[in-house]
């Protein structure tokens, strides 16, 4: 216990803009349980806000943006911000690079998300406790915020009763590639490190209806949320 209690002040970290946020340990891994909010890279370098659509739609360098460009709303970043693809040199040359997330924390790659699912399916967070198959969506969800569904284990049901991982993702929605905006209360969208082909890279999704935490690739134009795991 004592240790337990040590170890309270040191559950957060602080990014380059003074964001602080928590994580929790998930087997060999922390994870951020709140979302990116920084508008600097590591080292100083702002990344830029775009708010308008066809500006949006033409980028291949980092940005962000808050949902439906309202300031009360989270914020969503391009793949190319996460990869800190900060001007058009650094597109071709990873070594040009910025670094996104704080320091000693990255981005996680596609084949991280796939060690925390696997975890948290072994670890009985699937909603109706079997350690098979992939049922672990109510267990990272938000317990508000999403549309309400009537499907067994999804989100959208009963959401008082989600969240049992404390992964706590929210339905945030996205910011599609043509720099228009939907899917809020729908889908919380978390992009990873690893890219698909030239103009997509992985994702991992929760939707209000289905009880997954689905996988699938997005065109790097699109703003969708961030967390961090640890180095």
């Amino acid at each position: 216990l004592q240790s337990q209690i040590d170890n309270l002040d040191s559950t957060t970290v602080t990014d380059i803009d003074g964001n602080t946020y928590d994580y929790l340990t998930y087997g060999d891994q922390d994870w951020t349980v709140e979302n990116a909010e920084m508008v600097t890279y590591r080292d100083g370098t702002p990344i830029p806000q775009i708010t308008d659509q066809t500006e949006w739609e033409s980028l291949t360098t980092g940005a962000w943006c808050y949902y439906n460009n309202d300031k009360t709303k989270p914020r969503l970043y391009n793949w190319y911000a996460v990869m800190g693809i900060h001007e058009a040199a650094s597109l071709s040359d990873a070594t040009l690079r910025k670094e996104f997330a704080p320091e000693g924390w990255h981005v996680p790659s596609d084949g991280e998300w796939t060690t925390l699912e696997e975890h948290l399916i072994a670890n009985d967070y699937n909603y109706d406790q079997t350690t098979t198959e992939n049922k672990i969506g109510k267990a990272m969800a938000s317990t508000s915020g999403w549309n309400s569904a009537t499907n067994t284990g999804a989100p959208g049901n009963n959401q008082s009763l989600n969240n049992s991982s404390g992964f706590n993702a929210f339905p945030e929605g996205n910011r599609n590639k043509g720099g228009s905006f939907s899917l809020e209360g729908l889908f919380a969208f978390f992009w990873s490190s690893t890219e698909y082909i030239t103009s997509t890279a992985w994702t991992r999704y929760l939707s209000s209806y289905n009880s997954n935490l689905n996988r699938g690739t997005n065109y790097k134009r699109f703003g969708f949320s961030v967390r961090f795991v640890r180095d």
